[in-house]
């Protein structure tokens, strides 16, 4: 007999893997930090296939513009206002990690910043808040015009 559920994705990788229910606040910023790049990575991946199929090259020159960490950190500025005191203490210890590579290409205070933006993601997407990670993705995205990405 099948299953009637209704199953959220994250929840299905749970299930058909039998992992077991996490913490999102037990894990470092750096691993959270790690799962929530590739959640905007999809988002982003997503976003540009929506807008028709063109040569991987080309997808992949569009999707770059938005997962660097100039743009991520241009993003989390304009993000933090609308942010609850929780996901500003995430953002903040993504932010302040060490990490073991340094930025590559980009300034300093981008990167860290960005890794605060990937932490807050990784964050929200393992407690399955997943409409605020879209709604904060959204703000963020909005907060980008085209004069920017001319520039890029």
């Amino acid at each position: 007999m099948e299953k009637s559920v209704n199953f959220e994705f994250h929840d299905y990788i749970q299930e058909v893997l039998n992992l077991q229910e996490v913490d999102a606040a037990s894990y470092s910023p750096l691993v959270l930090a790690y799962i929530g790049d590739c959640i905007y990575d999809l988002i982003i991946k997503t976003m540009i296939i929506s807008r028709g199929n063109k040569q991987v090259h080309k997808l992949h020159e569009e999707t770059s513009r938005f997962v660097q960490a100039s743009t991520q950190s241009l993003m989390m500025r304009k993000m933090q206002e609308h942010l609850t005191e929780e996901e500003h203490a995430v953002y903040r210890r993504g932010r302040n990690a060490k990490s073991v590579s340094p930025a590559k290409n980009q300034s300093i205070t981008d990167y860290r910043r960005a890794t605060g933006f990937e932490a807050l993601l990784g964050y929200l997407y393992l407690k399955k808040e997943y409409q605020r990670v879209m709604d904060l993705v959204k703000i963020g995205l909005d907060s980008l015009d085209e004069e920017y990405f001319e520039q890029k």
